[in-house]
């Protein structure tokens, strides 16, 4: 079964959490790490990835003090990297 956004939100937040325990003062997530982590990416011949799903739920994560620090041309893709700043 494919990843759901709601696959991409809970994985996004367990690594925030685990930066955050760790007592790092942001966490770099990369959308090609975060979708590959979760499953379907890259995907095998046939199937269809989902890098759109997660990188709405990486900007629709973000808070004040957040920022992209990579970006892809179209604005989805799996060289989206976006700093979060710890604690949540």
């Amino acid at each position: 079964m494919p990843p759901k956004a709601d696959d991409f939100r809970k994985r996004l937040r367990e690594w925030l959490k685990r930066a955050e325990d760790e007592g790092k003062p942001h966490e770099d997530i990369n959308a090609g790490e975060l979708h590959t982590d979760v499953g379907g990416y890259p995907p095998s011949p046939g199937q269809n990835h989902h890098m759109r799903a997660c990188c709405r739920v990486m900007r629709s994560e973000m808070r004040d003090g957040d920022r992209i620090i990579e970006e892809p041309a179209k604005g989805t893709g799996a060289s989206l990297t976006v700093r979060y700043e710890l604690p949540r």
